[in-house]
């Protein structure tokens, strides 16, 4: 069970139309989780304390340690004065594979990528999802980003941290999840998604964040073939976009947006209404 608040209240002084003022925000809590599996720390990421078992899960499956939920034995969060240690129990085939691969990794919050140790791993295959059928309206980009704009309880009081959110056409947001951390969030949903038994084809992957290349493969690896926006992506993010078969759209304000990759999954309201 989670121990740790997502959220304090801290003091602060103001200045606001010329006038300075002491008084309260709340702002989200930031701790150090640790990942460890079979008793070996494997990773820490820089995170909120907050949907630890859908992050645990999330976070082996788009690094690789896992291909599906059913892997994973256990998960017992421990408290540990600064911060969180999640104890993740593999089955023996998974964990054989991982003591194989051992590597240590360190993320801080902004970083998807620490610790990697070569340029390979970085730019790491993601799979091919141009097979998925789905397909979403203008309207849907709209929605999606608008539903998840109004599903982030955090974010309201914080102003401070990211979403992540998974909308399927007709039905709108399945999950969302937060995190002052971008990749923290997107984890979280993946972990979140599977657990809900959904598969990830069914519906696009929508954040509030920038589109990096791991945004990009994380998505991928969720199997998702939509990923939605409210910033601009990297050249490399739509390359990779581009080579996995994934529909990029981004900057979403509003009713406007751009579509980068792969457009023909963006129908107009009329057309779909037809197809």
């Amino acid at each position: 069970m989670e121990r740790r608040a997502a959220r304090i209240s801290v003091k602060r002084i103001a200045r606001k139309g010329g006038v300075v003022m002491p008084g309260e925000r709340v702002v989200p809590e930031e701790i150090p989780v640790a990942f460890s599996y079979g008793g070996t720390a494997h990773a820490v990421m820089m995170a909120t304390p907050e949907d630890i078992e859908d992050f645990a899960i999330g976070f082996s499956l788009t690094e690789g340690i896992i291909q599906d939920a059913g892997q994973v034995c256990a998960i017992e969060i421990v408290d540990e004065p600064q911060g969180i240690d999640v104890q993740v129990t593999l089955t023996d085939d998974v964990a054989d594979a991982l003591r194989a691969r051992r590597r240590s990794m360190a993320g801080p919050v902004g970083c998807g990528l620490c610790g990697i140790e070569s340029i390979d791993q970085a730019v790491r295959p993601v799979p091919d999802v141009s097979s998925a059928d789905l397909k979403l309206t203008h309207g849907d980009i709209v929605r999606a980003v608008s539903l998840l704009n109004d599903a982030q309880p955090l974010h309201r009081e914080t102003r401070a941290v990211h979403g992540a959110g998974f909308y399927i056409p007709g039905r709108g947001l399945l999950v969302v999840r937060e995190d002052v951390g971008r990749h923290n969030a997107l984890d979280k949903l993946c972990g979140a998604v599977i657990g809900t038994g959904t598969t990830g084809s069914k519906g696009a992957v929508a954040v509030t964040s920038r589109l990096s290349v791991e945004m990009v493969q994380k998505a991928a690896i969720l199997g998702s073939s939509v990923l939605i926006a409210i910033s601009a992506p990297t050249a490399l993010a739509i390359r990779t976009a581009e080579q996995a078969g994934m529909t990029l759209v981004a900057l979403v304000r509003g009713d406007d947006f751009e579509i980068f990759t792969h457009p023909h999954r963006i129908l107009p309201e009329s057309i779909a209404d037809v197809a």
